[in-house]
C-alpha cells in the first residue's frame, strides 16, 4: 500500500487547515451563553418605560434562571463545564501577580494565563452579578422601596445594571483582542465548540439534548409569562410606537 504523496507534499499551512478541530465546548454551556447573552441584552434595551416593563421583568427572571442552571451544570456536569476550573483559574491571581515583579524580563512572564485570568474574572463578575441584579430588580418591580423610602432600590438596580454592561463590554473587548493578538477567533469555541488544530477532544459528550431542553425550557416560560399577562408581555402602545416610528423613518427617507 502506497503512502499518499499529496500529505507530503502539502504545505504545513495546508494540513494545518486540514486538522480536524477539536471539541472543547458542549452545547448546554454554548446555549447558556447565547441564551443568558440575548436575556441581558433584551432587559438592558427594555429598562425604560413602562410600556416595555413585563418584558423587561421576564428577561430578568429568564437570567435568574439560566444562572440556576449554570451553577447546577457546574457543579454536576462534566468536568470541562465545572465551576471549580473556573475557581482554580482565579485562585492563580495571587502567584501570577508575582511573578509580574519577580520576573526578569516581560518575555519572562506568562501572559497567557493572565489573559485566562482576565477572561475568568470577566466570567465570575458576570456570573455574581446576576443575584444582586435581579433582587434588586424584583424588589423594584414589587415596590419593595417604598417601605423604607425613596427610590434607592431602583438606583441599586441601574447600578448593578450598568455594572453588568461595562464588564461585558469589557469582556467583548477582550476578546476582540486576544483574537488580533494571537491571529485566532477567541469567540469560535462559543459558537462551534471546537478550536482548529489536532488532538483530543476536550468534551466527550456533546449533550446536544440537553441544550435543547434549556431551550424549550427558556421557550416554554416567556410563552407561560405571556399568557400570564392581559395584555401579553409588549403592550400595544410600544408596538404601535415602534410602527410609527418606522412608518416615520420611512417617509423621511422618501422625502428626502
Amino acid at each position: 500500500m502506497q503512502a499518499n504523496p499529496s500529505l507530503h507534499t502539502a504545505s504545513p499551512a495546508t494540513r494545518a487547515a486540514a486538522a480536524p478541530g477539536r471539541l472543547v465546548t458542549d452545547a448546554p454551556t454554548r446555549m447558556f451563553h447565547w441564551l443568558f447573552a440575548l436575556s441581558f441584552l433584551g432587559a438592558y434595551l427594555t429598562a425604560d418605560g413602562e410600556r416595555w416593563r413585563l418584558l423587561h421583568v421576564t428577561l430578568g427572571y429568564t437570567m435568574a434562571g439560566l444562572l440556576g442552571f449554570r451553577v447546577l451544570y457546574g457543579l454536576f456536569g462534566p468536568r470541562q463545564a465545572g465551576l471549580g476550573l473556573l475557581w482554580r483559574k482565579l485562585t492563580g491571581a495571587p502567584i501570577w501577580l508575582k511573578s509580574l515583579t519577580s520576573a526578569a524580563s516581560p518575555s519572562a512572564i506568562n501572559w497567557r494565563q493572565g489573559q485566562n485570568l482576565l477572561m475568568a474574572l470577566a466570567v465570575f463578575a458576570l456570573l455574581a452579578m446576576v443575584l444582586p441584579l435581579t433582587l434588586s430588580g424584583y424588589g423594584t418591580y414589587n415596590e419593595w422601596g417604598d417601605f423604607l423610602g425613596g427610590d434607592w432600590l431602583e438606583e441599586v438596580h441601574e447600578f448593578f445594571g450598568e455594572a453588568f454592561l461595562f464588564v461585558v463590554l469589557a469582556h467583548l473587548a477582550l476578546i476582540a483582542g486576544l483574537s488580533v493578538l494571537r491571529r485566532k477567533n477567541q469567540a469560535a469555541p462559543m459558537l462551534t465548540g471546537r478550536v482548529e488544530g489536532p488532538g483530543p477532544n476536550l468534551v466527550q459528550k456533546n449533550r446536544s439534548w440537553l441544550a435543547a431542553l434549556l431551550l424549550i425550557a427558556v421557550l416554554a416560560y416567556g410563552s407561560w409569562e405571556w399568557q400570564q399577562s392581559p395584555n401579553g408581555l409588549v403592550s400595544a402602545q410600544a408596538l404601535s410606537s415602534l410602527t410609527a416610528g418606522g412608518s416615520r423613518d420611512r417617509d423621511h427617507d422618501d422625502d428626502d
